[in-house]
């Protein structure tokens, strides 16, 4: 009886304390649109998903490429995603759906830096719904950060911000709630297919800063792995995979010719080595959208949302006949 005593009493401290942790998460960590967009693509089909950073999230509008493509798309770019989390949310996909394309816009900087420590990591994978991929995603990435990435997720946030809006947080998890309008702000404004549409900025405003560049030797391994495997399974899976980078404002790429020069020549020269298109609109595409400082809200090349649409146009035609080139080579 006492060693029984022993063995429930831990049990019981460890029982409540994983509950207030749970509550705690429930109450104090926010939704994000990643929430919604996770939501989406694993309760809805997609015929196209769009995967990468900010500048993919900003500059690719799902409905507009859709009306040139015919095929339906979510867009789950974010900044912050890098080649792993991209490799675990295809797998979570994979689950509950499958997608016939996997449009991958690629930045230099998420290839030569580490992913940060922080809420970088609990951005997609605090969203996951309990499922093997989830799993996978754990052993492999959340078991590298501390402990209170772990135990408390939600201390990365601003407790004096999410504190006094516990209540609309609780009431949108309490009821499943996903709209597109919590998330405008005076600047953008989230749509329900995973496009962020940035507000013009007058470019006299415009204040540079140091971009992440790419540098000869400074690639990290970790994320040419996790892009090895993304495209490995892609064609395990008979699902067509195009690498895109975004257009970028001329004065920005003059400005680092030399580092840009030579991350096209990289990427350029990996695509071909794993024998997938690469659409690159700052190289080979680079006539095909403008890059003016007008069409874009900072020089770093997220564009405003008119100017993301007429993009939008101009990629899913190059898409097409990507896809029909495809087509006509497995004839």
């Amino acid at each position: 009886m006492r060693s029984f005593k022993k063995i429930v009493k831990p049990a019981v401290i460890a029982a409540v304390f994983l509950v207030a942790l749970l509550v705690l998460d429930f109450a104090l960590y926010p939704c994000t649109f990643m929430r919604n967009d996770i939501h989406a693509v694993t309760t809805r089909e997609y015929e196209d998903i769009i995967l990468g950073t900010s500048h993919g999230k900003i500059n690719i509008d799902p409905e507009t490429l859709g009306s040139v493509t015919e095929r339906s798309a979510h867009n789950l770019c974010v900044g912050g995603e890098y080649p792993i989390d991209s490799y675990y949310m295809t797998k979570l996909i994979l689950e509950k759906q499958n997608p016939s394309r996997i449009i991958y816009e690629i930045d230099p900087g998420y290839i030569v830096t580490e992913k940060e420590e922080g809420n970088n990591y609990l951005l997609f994978y605090h969203e996951f719904p309990l499922s093997l991929s989830k799993l996978e995603y754990f052993a492999a990435s959340m078991l590298k950060t501390n402990f209170r990435t772990l135990l408390f997720p939600w201390y990365e946030y601003s407790l004096s911000y999410e504190i006094p809006r516990i209540g609309e947080t609780i009431s949108q998890k309490w009821n499943q709630s996903y709209e597109a309008d919590n998330f405008k702000t005076s600047t953008q404004e989230y749509h329900d297919n995973g496009f962020v549409e940035r507000y013009p900025v007058d470019a006299s405003s415009f204040v540079k800063s140091q971009p992440k560049l790419y540098y000869e030797g400074a690639v990290q391994e970790e994320n040419m792995e996790y892009l090895r495997k993304l495209i490995a399974l892609c064609k395990e899976k008979n699902i067509e995979f195009v690498a895109v980078t975004t257009p970028m404002p001329r004065e920005t790429l003059a400005d680092y010719e030399a580092n840009y020069r030579a991350a096209w020549t990289y990427f350029g020269n990996f695509f071909i080595e794993q024998d997938v298109p690469y659409l690159n609109f700052n190289n080979q595409y680079y006539d095909t959208f403008s890059h003016e400082l007008s069409c874009y809200t900072d020089y770093d090349g997220h564009m405003n949302g008119d100017s993301a649409r007429e993009y939008s146009v101009v990629l899913g035609k190059l898409l097409n006949q990507v896809h029909e080139a495809v087509k006509g080579e497995e004839k």
